[in-house]
């Protein structure tokens, strides 16, 4: 049985935010998020598949949260089958991404976006 102390206390507003796409400037810079409750699994404990993403103006992926995909997907003859977890994506560079609960993914995630604009010159 989950009692109240257990409750995610900002599921709700991340599972409010599934299908929304925001503009985040004036030059075209936008968020799209994809939130979804699933069964709990050991690839996704916590019982949700997520992407938050930053997009450039072009659709180029800036940063990205997600558990859609392995975080460090191998190659060539030595790639090895992984199971999907959370990471995320910051440019072109993938790191695992520790998640605590809906909150803090959403305070990271708007943590690094506000970083990646203020360093395109996109916010003061």
């Amino acid at each position: 049985m989950v009692t109240t102390d257990d409750r995610d206390p900002g599921l709700d507003t991340l599972l409010d935010l599934h299908g929304q796409t925001l503009f985040v400037d004036e030059v075209g810079h936008w968020v799209k998020f994809i939130v979804r409750r699933t069964e709990v699994t050991p690839e996704r404990p916590h019982g949700l598949s997520y992407s938050l993403t930053l997009h450039a103006p072009d659709g180029a992926r800036l940063v990205g949260f997600d558990n859609a995909h392995p975080p460090r997907p191998g190659r060539g003859t030595r790639a090895r089958k992984s199971r999907a977890s959370d990471h995320s994506h910051r440019l072109k560079r993938i790191r695992s991404y520790d998640y605590k609960d809906a909150a803090a993914l959403l305070e990271d995630f708007w943590k690094n976006v506000d970083d990646v604009l203020r360093e395109r010159g996109s916010v003061p």
